[in-house]
């Protein structure tokens, strides 16, 4: 498939908008979750911080941050996920 300006485009099973979650992992450290957090904001403004889960790891030296946001589009989760991988404190985005 091609955009209306001739760029392939990715095929994708979701529908949007939807509620999508995105599960950033990094070391336990101060102002993890708060980058993260923030990162989301950028690209999801409506994110309701509050609504981040966390989990520690089993010896506790990794932080799992779970944020779900109203995704609009395929560029936007591709974006966000872009940012954060790219961020020097996170280890793996699912």
């Amino acid at each position: 498939m091609v955009d209306t300006q001739g760029a392939p485009t990715r095929q994708t099973l979701i529908e949007y908008p939807c509620d999508f979650p995105i599960k950033v992992m990094g070391a336990r450290v101060d102002g993890f979750a708060q980058a993260v957090i923030e990162v989301v904001l950028r690209h999801a403004p409506d994110f309701d911080p509050a609504g981040a889960e966390m989990r520690p790891s089993s010896k506790g030296n990794y932080l799992a941050v779970t944020c779900t946001f109203r995704a609009l589009s395929q560029a936007q989760v591709d974006a966000l996920y872009r940012e954060l991988t790219s961020h020097p404190m996170v280890k793996v985005v699912l």
